[in-house]
């Protein structure tokens, strides 16, 4: 949590200390153009009504699951995507949607020889996947606007039949101790590939041009069938007197028709021989036959499936009388070793003028693309500092347009999907008493950040507090809606707890929201008070229900469990495997950085409402509590200078935790600075009075301890003022803390911090209780435990979020302690660095993941050869959920542009917090000069 800036102090300024680039180019105009973050996705503005909205993966998901046991990977299977209509959303390949996804564009291909069409991503599901769910196809987000004027999306489709069975084979032979059976190491790419490419580029908000390149990056030629489709989500079938819409043919356009969206025209071009495409119609409706078994009676003879099967087969399953409510434009081309093809279409309003004209597919769309081109130059421009090498500044829009490509449409009514729909055969009694039973009241339908658009697509509170963070450098407006979004009255349960993810509402995520809101505000300038306290009324909800139910024993100190951490622990730390109480580092770090994150709200907002007066001292009153609690508790090591978990209650003594990782660093992110202009602007009489106390009992003292041996405050006085560092961590036992972190047999590994410390690896830390031990390594990459299943491995991977807020944590501390108080970096080198020096050194390995080394390999790409040596591969980059704490090597979800995208933020930033001008900086506490990169 930083020290929120004022609206006096340097509104022009950047987060990286340089001009704030003027936000003055057409994307930035257009975004301006936005509602408000907390209206309704209609007040959204006109450029959003389009976007990058259709989620990559419906099937599998816990929406879409109705069978009795909750195994939703199982009950609605990659097999049934093609033939079985979906209840909550869609899915595709290079898709759009309009903001309420009532009408869906998306790309479909054949190479000629595959069982199916490609219309959807193929993954393994959690049990399938040697290290759980893991998609098997190749695709990129080249570039993005935060508008949606400009989307670019790739992908790499081989030309022989798609390997499906070998793929599930050979990943259920293999172990968690064998790597990933991947599509490359099948071999088909060496027989020859497509290169797909999607443009999309706005002419005007509804008007959307599309344009599909195909190059053959084969050795002969060969035919690629391109299908473009649009089709409209079903809500026909789960509501009684649902009016249905329709696609028909009209000459060369498809024209769409809906309620409440309008009319619509898909218009196509002459392919690359000049022929008209075929159309073809079906409706987006179940194969019952095919997916309930021959018995089942058909609903229509051109169910969802029945372009597929007309394409592949030549079955008579598509509409003669070219009507329906999903249709295609079917292209065939055949194309030569080294050619590519480019297929045009047209997605615009019936209603609005036609701006192009019927030439469209010539000169005014490739006007029209370069133009948006040149708009997200101009755009990433202004985004990326000064100076920023060319490779950083590839990472930043790659960073960004993988951000907005993850953009999803996210329905769920809870008390539908528990009671089902009327008309249809109810849910099975069991799901009563399953999942999200206690959830009844929520009832999403919104756009959501995802983590990943394929392996995770739905919402996760504790990654969309980063997301947010990530967002505000392009689009503040979106990143604040977010954060309001997951605090309205139809999300937030009743008793003031967040929804933490689809799978379980009920688990317990770190409460990083009111850190992230703080940070949001800063970075978009620090003047949106009208944000800040609508999120802070609804998070002081969210903090009484943390005090009241994740602090058993009334004693300050909280529980929490999982807390996103997953297997950090020797065993499951929300279902512990003995009687007892686990006391958690890090989820009473949790709550004293939430009081901090609270209090500089509070400070921020008492500005110009006295009514946050009261606030202030409450939150500062609390914190002092948890600081208090947890330096007297014993989860800190004296000996070992390090916070460890304790156990209390399974025996007659508490059993200390002490294994190495990052959960015993989390209690130093809790701290802030407050400086005494801040205090003087707001006049908060409650925090000046105790303010006073502090100063009277730290009298004489530079650097002063607020309470006798319990460090939870310190006072520096300069010319310029006085500044108060409120931590948990004193700077003494910061410096020992650093000592362990910054060692590199320890927890810094080359790109970044490690979760767990390398120590582990031949030292094993195990716990005997009774008849149960629990034992916990380091493992760098994939974890062997199977501890939550799945992708759950947190073992020793580096991972971003933790590492920013380290970054972040850091740089507060050097603003306080400035030059004069420096650690060794790296523990044993002899070389001493300031802490804005250590926290630069951070960013610096974070970033080299993503960064042609001196070899010219980019690390995260490991030993994959074709990323390294391919041309159409090598600067083509994923955004992986963690990564390998030896080597950087890219694990886990493949596009985890969530959390993973903060890299474009440190690129963006320059760092974490705004860098104080000299002239500003209180003697002796100021932030090093930013390093060229």
């Amino acid at each position: 949590m930083s020290t929120i800036p004022h609206a006096d102090e340097a509104p022009d300024e950047a987060p990286n200390g340089r001009a704030r680039p003027a936000r003055s180019t057409v994307e930035h105009r257009r975004l301006a153009s936005s509602g408000p973050p907390d209206g309704p996705l209609s007040e959204s503005g006109p450029w959003m009504r389009w976007g990058p909205y259709l989620a990559e993966r419906a099937w599998g998901t816990v929406r879409e699951d109705y069978s009795p046991d909750g195994s939703a990977w199982d009950y609605f299977p990659h097999d049934h995507a093609r033939s079985r209509a979906y209840r909550w959303n869609e899915d595709g390949m290079a898709g759009i949607c309009d903001l309420h996804q009532r009408l869906c564009l998306a790309l479909a291909l054949w190479n000629g020889r595959d069982p199916i069409l490609k219309e959807r991503m193929f993954g393994l599901t959690g049990s399938e996947g040697n290290h759980g769910e893991d998609v098997k196809d190749y695709w990129w987000y080249p570039d993005a606007l935060p508008s949606h004027a400009l989307l670019r999306w790739r992908y790499h489709y081989p030309q022989q039949a798609f390997p499906y069975a070998d793929l599930v084979a050979e990943n259920r032979r293999r172990g968690k101790s064998d790597p990933e059976y991947e599509l490359l190491d099948t071999g088909v790419f060496d027989r020859g590939y497509w290169v797909v490419e999607a443009t999309y580029a706005k002419a005007a908000p509804d008007d959307v041009l599309m344009r599909v390149t195909v190059k053959n990056a084969g050795p002969v030629t060969d035919r690629i069938h391109v299908l473009p489709t649009l089709w409209f989500r079903n809500t026909w079938s789960w509501e009684q007197g649902a009016s249905r819409p329709e696609l028909r043919l009209d000459g060369d356009a498809v024209v769409a028709t809906h309620e409440s969206l309008g009319e619509y025209r898909l218009e196509a071009a002459a392919g690359p021989g000049g022929g008209a495409p075929e159309s073809l119609f079906c409706e987006n409706e179940t194969n019952a036959p095919r997916v309930f078994g021959p018995g089942a009676a058909p609903g229509t003879p051109y169910p969802k499936d029945g372009i597929n099967d007309h394409v592949v087969t030549g079955a008579p399953t598509v509409n003669p009388s070219r009507r329906g409510t999903k249709a295609a434009w079917w292209y065939v081309a055949d194309v030569a070793p080294g050619e590519t093809v480019e297929f045009r279409l047209r997605l615009r309003a019936a209603r609005e003028p036609d701006l192009l004209g019927p030439e469209w597919a010539g000169a005014p769309l490739d006007a029209t693309v370069a133009e948006r081109t040149a708009e997200a130059d101009a755009f990433y421009a202004a985004v990326t500092p000064a100076g920023t090498p060319p490779e950083e500044a590839r990472v930043l829009r790659q960073g960004f347009a993988g951000m907005i490509w993850s953009k999803q449409y996210y329905a769920y009514d809870l008390s539908r999907w528990l009671d089902g729909d009327p008309g249809q055969p109810p849910p099975p009694a069991a799901r009563l008493r399953g999942r999200n039973t206690a959830w009844r009241h929520l009832d999403a339908a919104d756009i959501f950040s995802m983590p990943d658009p394929w392996e995770y697509p739905w919402f996760a509170a504790w990654d969309l507090a980063f997301h947010a963070v990530t967002f505000a450098y392009i689009d503040p407006t979106f990143a604040k809606y977010q954060l309001i979004a997951m605090c309205r009255e139809w999300f937030m349960h009743p008793n003031g707890a967040l929804a933490a993810y689809e799978w379980a509402f009920d688990d317990v995520n770190p409460p990083v929201h009111a850190w992230a809101a703080a940070m949001v505000f800063e970075i978009d300038g620090g003047r949106d008070r009208e944000f800040l306290a609508h999120v802070f009324q609804k998070l002081l909800l969210n903090f009484t229900w943390w005090v009241n139910r994740k602090d058993a024993e009334s004693n300050d100190l909280f529980e929490g469990g999982f807390l996103g951490l997953d297997n950090i622990g020797p065993f499951d730390r929300s279902h512990l495997p003995v009687d007892g109480v686990l006391e958690q580092s890090d989820g009473t770090a949790w709550m004293a950085q939430y009081c901090l994150a609270m209090l500089a709200i509070a400070l921020e907002l008492a500005r110009e409402d006295r009514s946050y007066e009261g606030l202030v001292t409450k939150f500062l009153e609390h914190f002092v509590q948890i600081s208090r609690a947890m330096n007297r508790s014993g989860l800190w090591d004296e000996s070992d200078g390090f916070f460890y978990d304790r156990l209390v209650g399974a025996g007659s003594d508490p059993i200390e935790l002490r294994y190495k990782s990052i959960v015993g660093v989390i209690p130093a992110l809790a701290a802030l600075v407050v400086d005494d202009k801040l205090m003087r602007v707001n006049d908060v009489a409650g925090f000046r009075k105790r303010f006073a106390a502090f100063a009277e009992r730290s009298r004489g003292v530079r650097s002063g301890i607020f309470e006798t041996g319990r460090e939870v405050g310190h006072l520096r006085t300069a010319p310029e003022g006085t500044e108060l560092l409120l931590s948990v961590v004193s700077p003494e036992h910061l410096r020992r803390l650093l000592a362990e972190v910054l060692d590199e047999d320890s927890l810094l590994s080359p790109y970044g911090l490690r979760s767990i410390s390398r120590r582990h690896r031949d030292a094993p830390f195990t716990v005997r209780i009774g008849d149960v031990s629990a034992t916990i390594d380091y493992e760098p990459a994939e974890s062997r435990s199977g501890l939550f299943g799945g992708n759950s491995n947190w073992r020793g991977p580096v991972w971003f979020p933790l590492n920013y807020l380290v970054v972040a944590a850091l740089e507060r501390y050097h603003r306080f302690l400035g030059d004069a108080f420096t650690v060794e970096c790296p523990t044993g080198s002899g070389r001493m660095l300031t802490l804005q020096g250590v926290a630069d050194e951070l960013r610096r390995r974070l970033i080299a993941i993503f960064l042609p080394g001196a070899d010219g390999r980019r690390p995260l790409y490991g030993a994959v050869a074709r990323y390294h040596t391919d041309p159409e591969w090598q600067n083509l980059l994923e955004f992986h959920e963690y990564f390998n704490g030896e080597d950087g090597a890219a694990l886990g979800a493949s596009h985890q542009t969530g959390w993973t995208g903060l890299v474009a933020a440190l690129i963006a930033g320059g760092g974490v917090l705004p860098r104080r001008s000299p002239a500003r900086r209180p003697a002796g506490a100021g932030g090093a000069p930013r390093r060229p990169s």
